[in-house]
């Protein structure tokens, strides 16, 4: 009997030994691809290149940032599963992630069983602000002025983008009616609200700071659950009358869900590490970002919870990608 359980030992031991030895070595085969599944200048290649150093350190291994935009990060997150499942290759994601699924016709992969989430980098709130020279001097003016229908309008940086769910759940929420304007992007929507070409604008903190600064945006809302550090005498949407109201705007890193779970664990390991470093954490807060970091399933929690969240919002108010 002895004999038996040593040899079967011994044969468990040598079936281990390729994997072990496999999952210890990594990463030393290649390079890391972290992709940004936006083009470059925005929040998400900014995350990606502001992690990529510091991984590179701990690994001692290169990590490179990819750009691969389109289609909401669809095209950069589907190249993330094509790519083989050994370890090299990850996305960064923005919140679209979280509407995609449900905002499009067809997608080439599934959003919650094709990728595992390896950390919540951070969220932001967003915020609704007015130029400066309207009606609007607080939150309840423009709930007021939406009430009676007055064809209030609002910009966003696109059709289905998290603005304009947001403002969709609210309206829903509040029994009002919202104009929506989409624009092609942060840049030509903050164009347009600095010269007082649209009045109202839902957009992240990062792209409106400048211009509240510059006294030509007034803020007059977050959707954050608390209060922003930076305008602490801005009001939530959700103690301003709309209890239980948030929609933030998130960035994570995925990987595919075929990816071995001793990197998943490790790759999440070292991404909180990163997040901890005083000079990556005070890269993200300058962008505007509350850093999150914290487990696997945290993350996951998290970004299932968005996706179902925000599928109800386009269901009910039959919301189309353009």
């Amino acid at each position: 009997m002895k004999t038996k359980i040593s040899r079967w030992a011994c044969a468990t031991l040598v079936a281990c030994l390729p994997l072990v030895s496999w999952a210890q070595a990594w990463p030393s085969k290649q390079p890391i691809k972290l992709v940004a599944v936006f083009p470059p200048g925005g929040s998400v290649d900014q995350v990606a290149r502001i992690l990529s150093g510091p991984l590179s350190q701990q690994l001692g291994q290169s990590v490179v940032v990819e750009n691969k935009g389109g289609a909401s990060g669809v095209i950069g997150t589907a190249s993330v599963l094509s790519a083989p499942a050994d370890g090299y290759t990850f996305a960064v994601v923005f919140d679209t992630h979280g509407v995609n699924q449900s905002l499009m016709a067809s997608m080439p992969y599934d959003s919650k069983k094709d990728l595992v989430p390896l950390v919540l980098v951070g969220t932001s709130a967003m915020m609704l602000s007015t130029h400066a020279s309207t009606e609007y001097k607080t939150f309840a003016d423009v709930v007021a002025a939406a009430k009676a229908k007055k064809n209030v309008s609002f910009g966003t940086i696109g059709n289905g983008s998290l603005g304009h769910l947001a403002m969709a759940l609210l309206a829903k929420n509040g029994g009002m009616e919202f104009n929506h304007v989409p624009f092609k992007g942060g840049g030509p929507l903050m164009n347009d609200a600095i010269a007082g070409h649209i009045p109202l604008t839902m957009s992240t903190v990062f792209l409106n700071k400048p211009h509240i600064d510059s006294k030509r945006l007034r803020p007059l809302a977050v959707t954050s659950a608390k209060r922003v550090a930076d305008f602490p005498d801005v009001p939530t949407i959700a103690e301003a009358g709309f209890a239980g109201f948030e929609a933030p705007a998130w960035w994570a890193v995925l990987a595919s869900a075929k990816t071995p779970p001793e990197i998943v664990k490790r790759m999440n390991e070292e991404l909180n590490k990163a997040l901890a470093n005083p000079d990556v954490s005070k890269r993200l807060v300058a962008q505007g970002i509350e850093i999150s970091g914290g487990s696997v399933e945290k993350a996951k929690t998290f970004i299932d919870g968005q996706i179902d969240t925000w599928a109800k919002v386009v269901r009910e108010n039959g919301i189309k990608a353009d």
